[in-house]
């Protein structure tokens, strides 16, 4: 292998890929809070209360402020919730608070003209404002195309038109399940057809002269909400535009798995430096999703202010009316062979012995280093769960495939499907080798003869690979990499790492561990959202882009059951290793037509053991089977105590009471001959 590095180029999307430094947008006022330029990273949140209850919604909206909520978005479906925004709003006033309110807009160009004139945003979706999702027509000529727009752009002109004349904002907001007939036509269900459907109704609002735009491109699916923003992002520029990003995964759920899934796409782009504003989508209250959003974006409140110095050092100032390309950084447009951020492959590497890279599912490593290894129960936290009365294991979905034990000596013996890491000097002392192998440092890995017939790993920095002792390193299918950096911008590090690979043509397997200090003393419970967090987005930030054969994370004030649920929530996340079934939740908001969270709950009592399967639980038609595209099985509120059953994007049954809709939908998995009775 050469000892020659190559040094990646940066992308056309955002300013660098190995280093942080935000893009910087045209600046969009808000009512008087700005978003884009080089104001803060703004946090925002939907109300799920019945628009037409305004105590409810406005005792609501007043949580959401304390918790951090800057933006308070509330749904209009129709003209009756679109007039009643303005009692709202002066109620709100009336209590001291003027946070600026968000109008949501489905279908209905009225009430959107009604809440234009009312609030200081409205969010409509251009997939099914004043155009159609009927599939009567699914083959589009050019002159059809182009008629289709014409008529749009009459419906949508009144709207942009008050918008100007009130100085409302809007949000071009695309959905990736709801892509209108035309749009689907020419580009497919895409990320691609994402942008699409957006940049046609921004290149409308610039004919109109109306620049007070924000855009989204929001997916249940972390990998192509996060295609589909790149790919945005790529089309503004080279169209001369940068309007302000809103950030955010669409039916995340709840709990670990929505907090999880969040980071991974919205984490990603912020450390792209993509984003101007971000609202995290949880099926639980919603003052319980601002927390989640301010403890993503402040991680990279240092970082901004770097930015902040670096902007001001060059002169900056935000523009209201125009762009100017030259005050982006310097940017090659290249990629390194291999690697597209707008499309998912997965980095080829060898298949080591010991069954990691290659086609395998990313492997998991869990330090037990510091463990009590005296006692076998130990490894219920590894997903080995210990029988005293049989002396045996049952080995859980959850299992761990590696356990770093470093120095330490276990007093039992070990599942035989479980591998052991030691620290190499204390493997070398093992009498019994089989199924145990060795940790070395770079230089100790070239020095040493004494190495394991089936698997060596070796820690490595990304600085490593520019060092002759790199240079000099022997490659075997044996060798695997332990990746590891200290940078604070470390998924980047890491990226930079992966492109110098690429460019070297080398194929070794690589383990990206990080490590966490999240507490100087001992475990708080807090900690476990931060650990979510943080390590969905700098590792699953790089499993979305193909890169990674395993992962270790490392925090040692963190319970090790904590670390290992983790672990295999963000391989989920990903679509890198399935190991339980995947909920796609909305967050409910006021068109939702039942207990969004109840049921929720309920279904996923009933249904966590079906591993691999995909389930969409959605409030209403809007969020329905649009929203849960991705899902193998759908239940969708079809209208008070009504609900409709989907096999992928199929109605199967209309209209099912909701006493009766679970087992009918258990009913429709077992004839599929999906289900499987719980253990």
């Amino acid at each position: 292998m050469s000892a020659e590095i190559l040094k990646p180029a940066g992308g056309v999307y955002c300013n660098s890929l190995t280093s942080y430094s935000r893009w910087l947008t045209r600046e969009v006022f808000i009512g008087d809070i700005p978003m884009g330029g080089l104001n803060p990273i703004r946090i925002q949140s939907m109300t799920t209360t019945d628009t037409m209850d305004t105590i409810g919604t406005v005792e609501q909206s007043i949580r959401m402020v304390n918790a951090g909520c800057e933006y308070v978005r509330i749904t209009a479906p129709s003209i009756k919730e679109a007039y009643n925004l303005a009692v709202i709003k002066s109620e709100l006033h009336k209590r001291g608070y003027k946070v600026p309110l968000v109008a949501d807009i489905h279908f209905t160009p009225n009430a959107a003209e009604v809440a234009a004139r009312i609030v200081e945003k409205v969010r409509v979706n251009p997939g099914n404002y004043a155009d159609k999702k009927k599939f009567d027509q699914l083959e589009y000529t050019d002159t059809e195309y182009q008629a289709e727009l014409d008529r749009i752009y009459q419906k949508f002109t009144p709207l942009v038109n008050i918008c100007k004349e009130y100085g409302t904002a809007m949000r071009i907001g695309t959905n990736h399940g709801s892509l209108s007939d035309r749009i689907m036509s020419r580009y497919g269900d895409t990320p691609r057809g994402m942008v699409e459907s957006a940049m046609e109704f921004m290149r409308m609002c610039e004919n109109l002269g109306y620049y007070n735009l924000v855009v989204s491109m929001k997916s249940s699916n972390p990998q192509v909400m996060v295609q589909a923003y790149r790919l945005l992002v790529e089309t503004m520029i080279a169209e001369g535009m940068n309007y302000p990003l809103h950030l955010g995964v669409t039916e995340a759920g709840d709990g670990e798995d929505g907090r999880i899934k969040s980071a991974v796409g919205i984490g990603t782009l912020l450390e792209d430096g993509l984003g101007d504003t971000v609202r995290v989508s949880l099926t639980e209250e919603p003052e319980a999703e601002a927390p989640v959003a301010i403890e993503l974006v402040n991680r990279y409140t240092a970082r901004a202010e770097s930015l902040r110095k670096e902007a001001e050092s060059l002169k900056y100032k935000a523009e209201s009316s125009s762009v100017t390309p030259d005050r982006q950084p310097a940017s090659n447009p290249g990629f390194p062979a291999g690697y597209s951020p707008y499309r998912y492959e997965k980095r080829y590497t060898y298949e080591a012995n010991a069954f990691i890279g290659g086609h395998m599912v990313p492997r998991v490593v869990l330090d037990l280093s510091r463990a009590n290894l005296k006692d076998p129960a130990v490894l219920n936290d590894a997903g080995y769960l210990y029988s005293p009365l049989l002396d045996k294991y049952h080995m859980a979905d959850q299992s761990v495939d590696f356990v770093y034990l470093g120095d330490n000596l276990p007093s039992f013996n070990f599942p035989g499907n479980l591998k052991q890491l030691y620290h190499y000097p204390t493997w070398e002392t093992l009498a019994d080798k089989a199924n145990c192998h060795p940790v070395y440092g770079l230089e100790e890995y070239n020095t040493t003869t004494s190495r394991c017939p089936a698997l060596n790993l070796v820690r490595l920095t990304p600085a490593d690979l520019e060092t002759e002792a790199f240079a000099n390193i022997r490659l075997d299918n044996t060798l695997v990499f332990v990746l590891e950096t200290e940078a604070i911008h470390g998924m980047a590090d890491q990226r930079g790492f992966f492109f110098q690979l690429l460019g070297m043509g080398c194929e070794v397997p690589v383990i990206i561990r990080r490590s966490y200090q999240l507490s100087a003393v001992s475990y708080q419970p807090e900690e476990t959202t931060r650990l979510q967090l943080y390590a969905a987005t700098d590792l699953g930030g790089l499993l979305v882009d193909g890169f990674g054969d395993g992962i270790w994370i490392d925090a040692p004030h963190i319970p090790a059951n904590v670390i290992t649920s983790v672990s295999f929530g963000i391989l989920q996340a990903t679509r890198s290793r399935i190991s339980k079934t995947e909920y796609i939740s909305c967050p409910s908001c006021g068109r939702t037509l039942f207990d969004l969270q109840e049921t929720t709950q309920m279904i996923r009592g009933r249904t966590s053991h079906l591993k691999g399967l995909k389930i969409g639980i959605m409030g209403c038609i809007v969020n329905g089977p649009g929203e849960m595209a991705d899902a193998d099985y759908g239940y969708v509120g079809a209208g008070p105590g009504k609900i409709t059953l989907y096999r992928g994007k199929e109605v199967v049954k209309k209209n099912v009471n909701t006493g009766q809709a679970l087992d009918e939908l258990i009913g429709i998995i077992t004839a599929d001959g999906n289900w499987v009775d719980p253990q």
